[in-house]
């Protein structure tokens, strides 16, 4: 019997299982808190079931942007512990400051730090749980793949590194040259004919299909696959499956079939949406930009100090439909800095001055761009505009990358929240999966996400 044998929980399932027993262990420790120390804020009745309602939802909610349900942050005893602080912090504050749907403040202000450790150790006893007893025993998911030889490696790696839940089981070869030995010695390869018996000796809950060689799929192979879908076994295409897990779009696996991705987000062309979206980003850049004002002259003086340039840098980026306009920051390098020509910046860039270090790890020098936002050249939530000397030469080597350019390029956006930063091609492939992702599923949900996942780095010091 396979040791890896257990209860298979799919990525949906997980999620649920987690947010329900967050409530639970919430409501549990909020009730046994009440019986030992007498505690009178927040009583569970069916006369004030709604106060009940609120705090599961806001929890859920919290969660969600502090990233408590992202699967690979729950698995992580460090990265959770961090989610649960914030997210406990954030949900009592809340609570607090609603009393509307929520108690009265009490008069006794120990109870409101009752309220606090009861929800904050609730979860961390709940999560430690999880990440010891269940996430690194009870979630495995079992995998079989449909590749060509010469792909194996490169996929299982992709799939494993993703989401260490994942653990391929072996794969049937789809390539009908059959002439390249498999570069992953240790996945067994497996016949056509037992693929059947593999499936259901190994509990195997899911097969993957990654061939892009169509006469790979034989009719005998064919026919395995629909007696297995017919016994309810889940069949997915490799690309859907990576981009479920890891929120990019894999270019790199799909050649240039680019009709596989098609249509984007139907929020590219919702005028509503697009008009609720402008008005926001107009009040946010004359917050932002009376924000800036407020801090121009200690700016100024650490400018002249620390960084003895002219304040503001105007520099070329490459915007909606491939126009171009004139970026306006803060200056963070030294004078003259690509006198020897352009180049990526990087994490410990010599050409950054410590003052400009502080304005990037904040994220105050880009608050000048608020100016292009207002201009309608940015907006608020896009794919950073990148230089055209970069663009030219990207574009070059990696197909896709002015896909970007559909939509306007923004001050913040899903790459910059999920990725530390991009020194390289590669690290610009890694961003282009999150940027072509964010135009595929572009909503409402997702630029709050991001939204308050850029509010954590700033927050948290975490600028690029």
């Amino acid at each position: 019997m396979n040791k890896y044998k257990g209860i298979h929980f799919e990525i949906s399932e997980r999620k649920i299982l987690l947010r329900v027993f967050d409530v639970i262990s919430v409501l549990f420790s909020l009730y046994v808190v009440g019986i030992v120390f007498k505690f009178n804020y927040f009583n569970i009745s069916t006369t004030n079931f709604y106060w009940t309602i609120v705090l599961g939802l806001y929890l859920n909610i919290l969660g969600a942007v502090f990233e408590m349900y992202n699967l690979q942050v729950a698995s992580n005893q460090f990265q959770i512990n961090r989610s649960i602080i914030l997210t406990a912090s954030t949900t009592v504050l809340i609570y607090l400051l609603t009393p509307i749907y929520t108690p009265e403040l009490p008069s006794n202000r120990i109870q409101i730090l009752f309220f606090f450790l009861a929800i904050l150790l609730a979860l961390f006893l709940w999560r430690f749980f999880y990440v010891k007893f269940l996430a690194s025993h009870r979630f495995l998911k079992k995998v079989i793949l449909i590749c060509d030889k010469n792909q194996v490696k490169e996929l299982v790696d992709g799939l494993e590194n993703a989401d260490p839940h994942y653990k391929v089981m072996g794969y049937v070869n789809s390539d009908s040259e059959n002439s390249i030995s498999a570069t992953k010695p240790d996945l067994k390869k497996i016949a056509i004919d037992e693929l059947d018996f593999f499936v259901k000796e190994n509990s195997v809950s899911e097969i993957v299909i990654a061939s892009q060689k169509t006469d790979g799929i034989t009719v005998n192979l064919y026919n395995q696959l629909i007696h297995l879908l017919e016994n309810g076994y889940i069949i997915r295409e490799y690309t859907q499956v990576y981009e479920t897990i890891t929120q990019r779009i894999p270019v790199q696996y799909v050649s240039r079939d680019f009709y596989r991705y098609f249509p984007f987000s139907r929020s590219n062309q919702n005028h509503l949406y697009l008009l609720v979206v402008r008005i926001l980003e107009v009040l946010i850049s004359l917050v932002g930009l009376s924000l800036g004002i407020l801090l121009l002259p200690l700016i100024f003086i650490g400018n002249i100090l620390g960084n003895r340039g002219e304040l503001f840098y105007h520099q070329e980026r490459i915007g909606k439909n491939g126009k171009i306009f004139q970026i306006v920051k803060f200056r963070t390098m030294v004078k003259n800095a690509e006198k020897e020509g352009a180049v990526f910046a990087t994490v410990n860039d010599s050409r950054i001055t410590p003052f400009g270090k502080f304005l990037r790890k904040s994220r105050i020098d880009e608050f000048p761009q608020f100016l292009n936002i207002l201009n309608g050249e940015m907006a608020v939530i896009g794919p950073r505009p990148e230089r055209p000397f970069f663009v030219n030469e990207i574009a070059q080597v990696m197909p896709f990358y002015e896909t970007r350019h559909v939509i306007k390029p923004g001050l913040t956006g899903w790459a910059q929240v999920n990725y530390a930063y991009g020194e390289t091609i590669n690290d610009s492939l890694i961003k282009l999966q999150y940027d072509l992702y964010y135009i595929k599923h572009r909503s409402i949900f997702l630029d709050i996400n991001i939204m308050f996942k850029t509010f954590s780095t700033v927050l948290f010091y975490r600028g690029q």
